[in-house]
C-alpha cells in the first residue's frame, strides 16, 4: 500500500512503503547498520513539522512548555514537552531555532493537534504558527549523513546527555545511547524526490523508518506517539533528562513535575525488555506485560535489533521488582522477557543514580 510520501519512494529497488513513506527496503537489520555507521539516511514519514516565527516566539514557548528556550541560540538543539495541568505529557517536540524561526519536529499523528493548541495560546503576542506538513519533511541519520542533504533546519538529538536544568534517572555510566549520533533535518518536499532519485541511481543509500525506530528503542529514547499514552509523566520515561528544566519559571503541569521529583516517585517506570528470540512473533504496541500471569504494564515499542535481537520498551508499575521475570502477550502466546533497568523504582531527587550491571548482549 502506498500513497502520500510512499509514492515518492515506491520506485526505489526493494522499497516497501505505506501512506507515511518508506518502511524498509527489504533488509531492515542491514539498514540499521548503515544508519548507525552514517552510510544511509532515513526519510521519517512518521515525523512532521510545526514552525513558530515572530519576535516573541522563544519567550512565548518558554512560558508554555517544560523547557527553558527563551535564550536558545541559533542552531542549538533541545526538546520540550507540553503538559496537561496534572503534569502528564500531551505533546513533545524536538526544537531548533535558526534566528528567525523555531522549528518543532514531532510525531505526525500529533502535529496538527500541537499546531492547533499553540494557535489557541497566541493571545496578542507577536508569533505566527504554521503546520508545515504540506511543504516540509524530515530525514534522519548521523550528523555527517544528514549534513549531506539540503535542509532548512537540522536538529541534533541531545539524548542521553542531561541538559542544563535536567535530571537523569537512568544511570549515565553504561547507558546504551552513550555513543548515540543522531540528527533530524527539516527539508523541503522536493528534496525527498531528489533523495529518491539518488537512491534509484545508486548514488545514495536509504534506510526505512523501521531501522530508525529499532536504533531508537535500543537507545531507550522515548517518542510522543509511543511512550506517551495520555497518562505518562515525564519522570516515568526519563524525559527529565533532555526535555524538562527543573528550575525555570512556571508552566502548566510544573507543580506536578516538581512534586513528583522532589517529594515522591513516579507511579510507573520505563523498562527495556530483551525478548525471547525463539519465536518469530514480535509484540505490538499495547501488548500486555505480565508477572506471574498478572498484568503489570504495556509494551510501548518493539523491534528486531541487528545485534540484540527482539527488544522492546514497556511501561510497568513502579512496584514491579527490577529482577522479576516477565512475559509479554503476543499473538496468543506468552513471550519470555528479561527487563533492563531504565527508570529505577525509587526515582527522584533523593535517589542515587542506579549502577546495576548491564545484561550481556546477543551475538
Amino acid at each position: 500500500m502506498t500513497g502520500g510520501d510512499g509514492d515518492v519512494f515506491a520506485a526505489v529497488a526493494g522499497a516497501v512503503c505505506d501512506d507515511s513513506g518508506l518502511v524498509h527496503l527489504g533488509t531492515p537489520m542491514r539498514e540499521q547498520q548503515l544508519l548507525e555507521r552514517g552510510d544511509a539516511i532515513a526519510p521519517l514519514g512518521d515525523r512532521s513539522v510545526v514552525s513558530v516565527s515572530g519576535p516573541d516566539r522563544l519567550s512565548w514557548l518558554d512560558s508554555l512548555t517544560s523547557q527553558a528556550v527563551a535564550r536558545l541560540l541559533p542552531g542549538e538543539s533541545t526538546e520540550l514537552l507540553v503538559l496537561d495541568p496534572q503534569g502528564r505529557v500531551e505533546h513533545a517536540a524536538s526544537v531548533v531555532d535558526d534566528g528567525e524561526t523555531t522549528w518543532l519536529i514531532t510525531d505526525a499523528v500529533r502535529a496538527e493537534a500541537l499546531a492547533t493548541w499553540l494557535q489557541r495560546m497566541r493571545f496578542r503576542l507577536r508569533v505566527e504558527i504554521a503546520d508545515r506538513a504540506d511543504d516540509t519533511a524530515v530525514v534522519g541519520g548521523t550528523r555527517s549523513a544528514v549534513a549531506g542533504v539540503s535542509a532548512v533546519a537540522t536538529w541534533h538529538d541531545p539524548w542521553p546527555e542531561v541538559s542544563g536544568g535536567g535530571w537523569g534517572y537512568a544511570a549515565s555510566e553504561g547507558h546504551p545511547a552513550a555513543a548515540r549520533d543522531w540528527a533530524e533535518a527539516v527539508v523541503l518536499r522536493p528534496e525527498l524526490t531528489r533523495l529518491a532519485d539518488d537512491a534509484r541511481a545508486g548514488s545514495r543509500a536509504l534506510a526505512g523508518r523501521l531501522a530508525a525506530d529499532a536504533l531508537r528503542i535500543a537507545a531507550w529514547r522515548p517518542r510522543p506517539a509511543t511512550e506517551a499514552d495520555g497518562m505518562t509523566l515525564p519522570h516515568e520515561v526519563d524525559w527529565l533528562r533532555t526535555a524538562v528544566h527543573l528550575s525555570k519559571g512556571c508552566y502548566r503541569g510544573q507543580e506536578t513535575v516538581a512534586k513528583v521529583h522532589n517529594l515522591g516517585h513516579p507511579p510507573r517506570r520505563l523498562v527495556a525488555l530483551q525478548l525471547d528470540g525463539s519465536d518469530a512473533v514480535l509484540p505490538e504496541a499495547g501488548a500486555i506485560v505480565r508477572r506471574e500471569g498478572e498484568e503489570v504494564g504495556r509494551v510501548t515499542s518493539a523491534a528486531r535489533h541487528f545485534e540484540q535481537g527482539p527488544i522492546a520498551l514497556a511501561i510497568v508499575k513502579r512496584a514491579v521488582p527490577v529482577d522479576a521475570a516477565l512475559t509479554v502477550d503476543a499473538d496468543g502466546e506468552a513471550i519470555a522477557a528479561v527487563q533492563e533497568l531504565v527508570v529505577p523504582p525509587d526515582a527522584g531527587r533523593t535517589a542515587a543514580p542506579p549502577r546495576l550491571p548491564r545484561l550481556s548482549r546477543r551475538t
